[in-house]
């Protein structure tokens, strides 16, 4: 569920920080020997970016199906085409099966994703820039 709170400048000046060192972390990540451990950190880079937006225009997840519910809360934002959304939920349905059914992610998802996966992290930290100024 989708809540209104306050919106919490301190909290995502923090969550950026923690998204640059995740950022650092995936680029030592060679994805021909562990692309579980890179998309998983991919979803979790995202995670924190779409919980930083969100938190910027006073709104959280919470609940059972917060995760699913904070992706399709993308959509809200012109920025995001609904493809990109679509991708988003099955990488976070890939990083559930791994990390909670002990599933492999096929190093052939990432040679497939992993450009699409980047652009739209840029996408969100361009965004998440722009919601901080205001």
């Amino acid at each position: 569920m989708i809540i209104k709170i306050t919106p919490d400048k301190e909290k995502v000046s923090s969550m950026r920080e923690l998204i640059e060192n995740r950022e650092k972390f995936v680029v030592s990540i060679r994805k021909t020997e562990f692309p579980t451990i890179l998309a998983e950190n991919y979803y979790e880079i995202i995670k924190e970016l779409a919980t930083a937006i969100l938190l910027l225009d006073g709104f959280k997840a919470i609940g059972e199906k917060a995760h699913k519910e904070l992706i399709e809360s993308l959509s809200k934002y012109k920025e995001f085409e609904e493809g990109e959304i679509v991708l988003l939920d099955d990488l976070r349905i890939k990083r559930n099966k791994s990390s909670y059914g002990g599933k492999q992610i096929d190093q052939s998802y990432l040679e497939n994703k992993e450009e699409k996966i980047l652009n739209i992290i840029k996408k969100m930290k361009s965004l998440l820039d722009e919601r901080q100024k205001i």
